[in-house]
């Protein structure tokens, strides 16, 4: 068990990795689509620049919270009774987002459009916010007492570290939306959308250095920065060079760089806990004393082994199928007829 037991923090970390990677331009799409798009065409063309995208992609979150449950449940437990409150905050962020996906355009209503369009920016903004603070709270510690068991309130949630990191993530997220679309979109779309990224950069590069400062000192005593936590600093600083040089494909690359390095530092500094508890260190919730017995490990490694590729060679195919760029021509809807054509038609 010795071995199976690190290998599944490492594919823990590589899920949520990956879900903030791809759902990271989502959020980021959701919490600009209505900066970017000036009418209701652009408005929409800036959604379905994700359209066929955002469902699969929250599938990463899904599998990495079952990842837990099946490999650590003991962290699972503690984890989820404690943030009680705020995953069901998370739950109906995620689920106004997707209510407005499909739901915006089944009335050609104005006020209804516009009320889905709002949903959507809320949900956008809350799910990344909810989720870094929840993150950044592993890392930080909770209340937890001997029993593993959470003896704090949901204000004690709120602190200082995990607030920041939420928020970092929030502007992470909006400049890998922004850069993506960016790549997706055209015209004066396309415009708006490097606007935004130029203005937008600045805070997240400040944002993300202070994370990473306040990373490193939260779970070490050493002076110089490991190579994840360096690797962030530089990739941000370079995202905001590409950016205001319009070299929007590289400024995507530095963000997924960004967004994932800054998730893999926390899981870094986390390991070999899982849980650190501002009770005492002794109550920490470790990897060890949270994980499944061997065989349950050996099933699920047999079955990542078989499923992971083939849900990974689904979505690079789904990627490729859909990358193309989307114009607002696209959603304008189509000009009346004229007399002429009408009295043609008529005959």
């Amino acid at each position: 068990m010795t071995g199976l037991v690190p290998f599944w923090f490492i594919v823990i970390a590589f899920f949520w990795t990956g879900f903030f990677i791809l759902e990271g331009f989502d959020f980021g799409v959701g919490m600009l689509h209505d900066l970017v798009g000036t009418d209701d065409a652009s408005r929409r063309a800036a959604i379905n620049t994700i359209g066929p995208l955002w469902d699969g992609n929250e599938v990463w979150l899904i599998v990495a919270g079952a990842a837990m449950f099946a490999a650590f449940p003991g962290w699972y437990a503690t984890m989820f009774s404690a943030l009680n409150l705020a995953l069901v905050l998370l739950l109906g962020a995620l689920i106004v987002r997707g209510l407005a996906f499909e739901y915006r355009g089944k009335r050609d209503d104005p006020r209804w459009r516009r009320t889905w369009d709002v949903g959507l920016t809320v949900g956008s903004v809350l799910a990344p916010l909810l989720i870094g603070v929840a993150l950044g709270d592993l890392l930080h510690g909770l209340p937890i007492n001997s029993s593993q068991n959470y003896t704090g309130s949901f204000w004690d949630l709120l602190q200082p570290y995990a607030l920041w990191t939420g928020v970092t993530l929030v502007l992470v997220c909006a400049l890998h939306g922004a850069t993506f679309l960016s790549l997706k979109t055209t015209g004066d779309m396309c415009e708006r959308s490097g606007l935004l990224a130029r203005r937008v950069a600045p805070f997240t590069a400040a944002f993300v250095v202070g994370f990473v400062i306040w990373t490193h000192v939260t779970h070490t005593t050493a002076f110089f920065l490991n190579p994840i936590e360096l690797l962030a600093v530089l990739a941000v600083l370079t995202a905001v060079w590409l950016v205001y040089d319009h070299r929007f494909g590289f400024a995507f690359a530095a963000t997924t760089v960004t967004i994932a390095s800054c998730i893999v530092a926390i899981f870094v500094g986390l390991y070999p806990n899982v849980m650190v508890s501002s009770t005492n260190a002794a109550y920490n919730l470790t990897v060890h004393n949270t994980a499944s017995p061997n065989y349950t490990l050996k099933v699920m490694t047999v079955v990542a082994v078989i499923l992971l590729p083939v849900v990974l060679a689904y979505q690079t195919w789904t990627y490729y199928v859909f990358r193309k760029r989307v114009s607002k021509q696209e959603f304008q809807p189509s000009p009346p007829p004229s007399p002429a054509t009408r009295r043609a038609s008529a005959r």
